[in-house]
């Protein structure tokens, strides 16, 4: 027999442990994690604990790319079921301040 599979009640509570971890990341130019930030599109998960993680910056050509996504790596190796993590940067659609939850707004003065 294989390894226990999870259901899908499990995987979406995984899901939101990654995402809370990803609340630590905090974007170092505004200070915000990157969750109120909007900048996390979509939060894979797969039966062998692969994680790839489709994100994105509020620039393109972000300085800071590369210590974002250590920061991402450290974060989400928190979680016990994930054993490994891919951090994806996607473009589309592109990142705006709609994107940004009521906290973050608040926080940054955004109306």
């Amino acid at each position: 027999m294989g390894e226990k599979k999870w259901t899908e009640e499990e995987i979406k509570t995984i899901q939101e442990d990654i995402l809370a971890s990803l609340e630590t990341v905090i974007d170092p130019e505004l200070g915000i994690d990157i969750v109120n930030l909007g900048l996390i599109y979509e939060v894979e998960l797969d039966e062998d604990g692969f994680c790839v993680i489709k994100m994105t910056l509020t620039t393109m050509g972000c300085p800071l790319a590369d210590v974002i996504t250590e920061q991402i790596h450290q974060a989400v190796s928190e979680v016990e079921e994930v054993k490994k993590v891919d951090v994806q940067l996607v473009w589309y659609p592109a990142w705006t301040t709609d994107r940004m939850s009521r906290y973050a707004r608040i926080s940054l003065g955004i109306r």
